[in-house]
């Protein structure tokens, strides 16, 4: 079929036709395939371009009040932050997802119309406007205008690269004066450091808006340490990335050059050394050694040279580490939720109240509260850095200032499920288990249990505190002065045990330090309003629990953690409402501020189950924290 072919409905029922059934194409040739592949992307573009369309009309209807069509397009330049939520929703998007995608219809329709007209007629795709949407979203509409004339000509049949160097050459040359200040603007207000899980399970680490200079600086040391690591031979079958990434991280830890060489030799002399017994042995006994027992060559096992040493242009200077300030975005542009202004922070609007109910020496405080998460560790004080562990030790301290969390079964190694990490979602049971060891080396860290039904569910929390001596009774696990078990453990406190499983345990940690944790039960399918707080202000105990049994902000999309989200009231306090689980959840500042827009209105049918809705009249439910089992 003609490659000519305007994409729309009736394109989609011929290619619908001429695809055939699994898609096999029946008697097609190679060049008639191919053609229908083309057609196929050009409909997928016309979609995507319809779709922003749509989003387009949903900016239109929410505009702020005093703001309608004040941009090109008969669009608003401001609209309703609960736009944002809405898609959402409805998409299933992240709130940074959906922000992103208004952002593009707005641009495409009230400032980029040739761009606009190009994925509607299937010459580029939504991949590729979004790249000269962002690159030329830094202009003002009349050099918008101007360096759009300038491409709009040129990006058929170019790729996804190639379209956003074009875009951003055209920036450069009808605003050169504006690249210089917007770069100086991004350096000095929009530096940030990302951290995020990789889909393998591993971890990304990347810095933002960097100053060009000290970046090109920071790129040479990060290879100068790796090439000192390749020649002492640190890790003789690592790739050189694998040594950029080793010594990317030991600058960012402090640590020395010379400490990680030293460390690596002691390990390869220890792995070493019972292979050369071994061979000597057989050579007494008038026997060859196996040719793959040779291990290292002793040769290589010399004092580290001078030019191994760090100098000062290995370590970054201070003001190359990016700030943590962010500009709140233009009012057409909501901002990313991973980007967060001061406004999307809990601020002291909300701060612990001070009347904490609860009497009982044996539950804990607000002060033993770390963060959400069972089996935690959690605390402020880093660990030592700068240092690089011994061959043989057990391994390094992590003084846990993120919240890690971990089946019980999995600690105990009698399971494999998988833990999470706060800003790293899954980690396998061999992670899971390495951190949890690390938390425990270190007397810094703080520990938390929660209990879940069969589905994931907290039923029951408690945070760890030293164990009280018992008089004529000796801890079960040995305590501090009883020897170390080697092996962490949890039990009751007391024979037989507390009835129902609510009450006093001891967490045995592999070291023989015993804590002991009240196990509390948590409101999640029905309230007898134990935790209610008589004032607005909840206690420590209360907001504690409603953070577990969230896990993170209660709009379906947003992933905000309860830790950093505020304690919000469903039915309002002035309204009726209680300070109880049953009727009140995490949200995060952003969310707090949609739900108490107009239109919109959240309710509990159960405690633990947060029910949303729109302005449209459309209802989303958003459950309890599924925690792994």
């Amino acid at each position: 079929m003609g490659e000519t072919c305007q994409p729309g409905p009736g394109l989609a029922e011929a290619l619908d036709l001429l695809s055939g059934p699994d898609r096999r194409c029946g008697p097609a040739s190679d060049d008639e395939l191919i053609g229908v592949l083309s057609r196929w992307g050009a409909l997928e573009s016309w979609a995507a371009a319809a779709k922003l369309g749509v989003l387009a009309e949903l900016i239109r209807r929410r505009a702020k009040p005093g703001h309608e069509k004040r941009a090109n397009g008969d669009l608003p330049d401001s609209w309703d932050e609960g736009a944002g939520h809405e898609v959402a929703a409805a998409l299933a998007q992240s709130l940074s997802g959906a922000d992103k995608l208004l952002n593009l219809a707005w641009e495409l329709q009230a400032r980029l119309p040739g761009i606009a007209a190009l994925l509607a007629d299937g010459t580029i795709d939504a991949v590729k406007a979004r790249l000269v949407v962002d690159e030329l979203s830094v202009l003002d509409d009349e050099h918008a205008a101007q360096a759009e004339a300038l491409i709009v000509g040129e990006l058929a049949g170019k790729s996804a690269w190639m379209a956003g160097r074009l875009a951003a050459q055209a920036a450069a040359t009808v605003d050169p004066e504006g690249s210089i200040k917007r770069r100086e603007r991004a350096e000095r207000e929009e530096a940030r450091v990302r951290f995020w899980r990789e889909s393998s399970g591993a971890c990304a680490l990347a810095a933002y808006a960097l100053p060009t200079d000290a970046a090109l600086a920071a790129n040479a040391n990060i290879a100068a340490r790796a090439r000192r690591y390749k020649k002492a031979k640190v890790d003789p079958d690592a790739t050189m990335d694998r040594l950029r990434v080793l010594a990317f991280l030991d600058i960012l830890n402090g640590t020395p050059a010379e400490a990680r060489i030293a460390s690596a030799r002691a390990a390869q002399a220890s792995a070493q050394a019972p292979t050369q017994a071994d061979e000597q042995a057989d050579t007494a006994a008038g026997q060859p050694g196996d040719d793959h027992r040779g291990g290292s060559d002793p040769s290589d096992e010399h004092p580290v040279a001078d030019d191994y040493w760090p100098t000062d242009d290995d370590q970054p200077a201070d003001d190359d580490q990016p700030g943590d300030d962010h500009p709140p975005a233009d009012n057409h542009r909501p901002a990313d939720e991973d980007r967060p202004t001061d406004e999307d922070r809990p601020t002291d609007d909300d701060p612990p109240a001070d009347d904490d109910t609860s009497a009982d020496d044996d539950w804990p405080t607000g002060d033993d509260y770390p963060a959400d998460g069972n089996l935690s560790g959690d605390g402020d004080s880093p660990g030592a850095p700068g240092t690089a562990p011994a061959a043989g030790d057990a391994g390094p301290e992590l003084a846990a200032n993120i919240n890690l969390t971990f089946p019980l079964g999995t600690y105990l190694g009698l399971a494999q499920r998988p833990g999470l990490g706060h800003g790293l979602g899954p980690i396998d049971p061999k992670l899971a288990r390495d951190l949890a060891a690390a938390a425990a080396r270190s007397p810094h860290s703080t520990w938390c249990v929660t209990v879940t039904d069969a589905d994931g569910i907290a039923i029951g929390h408690g945070c760890a505190r030293p164990a009280r001596k018992r008089k004529g009774k000796p801890p079960p696990g040995g305590g501090r002065d009883g020897p170390p078990t080697g092996r962490p453990a949890f039990t009751p406190r007391d024979d037989p045990g507390p009835p129902g499983g609510y009450g006093t345990w001891t967490l045995t940690l592999p070291d023989g330090r015993e804590l002991d944790v009240a196990l509390l039960p948590i409101p999640v399918t029905d309230c007898d309003h134990r935790y209610e707080s008589p004032g607005y202000q909840p206690t420590d105990l209360l907001r504690h629990l409603v953070q577990i049994r969230d896990g993170q902000c209660t709009f379906p999309c947003c992933s905000r953690p309860a830790r950093e989200s505020d304690f919000e009231h469903a039915l309002p306090y002035d309204q009726g409402g209680r300070t109880c689980a049953c009727n009140a959840g995490a949200r995060s500042r952003r969310c707090h501020k949609v739900k108490q827009s107009t239109g919109w209105t959240v309710t509990q049918p159960r405690p633990g189950w947060h029910q949303w809705k729109t302005p449209s009249g459309r209802t989303y439910t958003q459950g309890p924290m599924r925690y792994p089992v």
